[in-house]
């Protein structure tokens, strides 16, 4: 036993004095685009904080008006009064959007609409991961319904914005964790059976599946849409699972800051030429391997009728 604790305090200490060079290792692509954006409009969801928050200060620094939609506004108008004063870029503004509610969602859609006559990038950036059993205010399971349905019905509500300010781009914020997800039709709210940890892998999948439908549906339009993994990032979207939190907590010196974590997203909303690469995955600023469930055409198709029966929209 001493032996084993011996060997484990070593390697421990090993780990932490090359923990530069290993956090080097696994900060992973950077953004290289040039891209300038004065003038155009982004709408991020989840900017109050973590890899949407410094993904709008990326945009904001670039000279974008952007919008933080998000759940807490108070969160929200701290982080924009810094993005503010670190960007000398009073275009960022705060919008009430609860992905956990239609009404929301359309609310927030509503007011937009009203207010910008364009938008050139928007980033479904939002998620929640390892809640506990629970449905949102349209009694959908909590992780189906903000992390897919709530973006599903967002970009369909500012879809025609987005066409007539083409060229235009959809990046969704997925997970490498979509390779261990499945949607599961017969049990879709989770009500026969459940596990947080696969909820979240299955909604995580859908957000790719929905990529690459809507790249599809768009194709020749002037709109194209990303799939995104931000790799492993200190955050708060593990504030559900205390083992998460303890695990995040020791390996931090080795996990990517949020920063680092938004440089995939701003790849994917900046970099030129990137319009033949619509419907894809990517990671560390490249296009990656997904997974074969990922792309099947047919679970794609029927995943994006059955969200647009449980919305109650249609789509054309």
């Amino acid at each position: 036993m001493l032996v084993i604790l011996g060997l484990l305090t070593s390697l421990l200490s090993f780990l932490y004095f090359r923990a530069p060079s290993i956090r080097k290792f696994f900060a992973g692509g950077v953004c290289r685009s040039n891209v300038q954006l004065p003038g155009k409009v982004v709408v991020i969801t989840g900017a109050n904080t973590g890899i949407g928050k410094e993904t709008a200060r990326e945009l904001a620094r670039r000279g974008a008006r952007v919008y933080i939609a998000c759940r807490d506004v108070l969160k929200g108008e701290s982080a924009a009064s810094e993005i503010r004063a670190d960007t000398k870029n009073s275009q960022v503004l705060v919008r009430k959007l609860d992905l956990s509610d239609t009404k929301s969602i359309r609310g927030f859609a509503e007011g937009f609409l009203a207010e910008e006559k364009q938008l050139h990038i928007l980033i479904n950036n939002a998620g929640v991961m390892m809640c506990p059993y629970s449905k949102t205010a349209d009694g959908f399971e909590t992780h189906l319904g903000v992390n897919h349905l709530g973006h599903f019905l967002l970009t369909h509500l500012l879809l025609e914005r987005l066409k007539e300010s083409t060229p235009s781009r959809v990046v969704n914020l997925s997970s490498l964790l979509h390779h261990a997800g499945k949607i599961r039709f017969h049990d879709l709210q989770g009500e026969k059976r459940y596990n947080r940890g696969l909820a979240y892998c299955h909604s995580k999948l859908a957000n790719v599946l929905f990529t690459r439908e809507l790249a599809k549906r768009l194709q020749g339009m002037g709109v194209t849409t990303y799939a995104v993994h931000p790799g492993v990032v200190s955050s708060e979207i593990v504030r559900h699972s205390f083992l998460l939190c303890l695990l995040w907590r020791i390996f931090s010196p080795f996990v990517k800051s949020a920063r680092e974590g938004a440089q995939t997203s701003l790849h994917c909303a900046l970099a030129e030429g990137l319009e033949p690469l619509s419907g894809k995955y990517f990671s560390d600023c490249k296009k990656a391997w997904v997974s074969p469930k990922a792309r099947d055409n047919e679970t794609a198709e029927r995943l994006w009728n059955v969200s647009c029966e449980l919305l109650g929209i249609q789509w054309e």
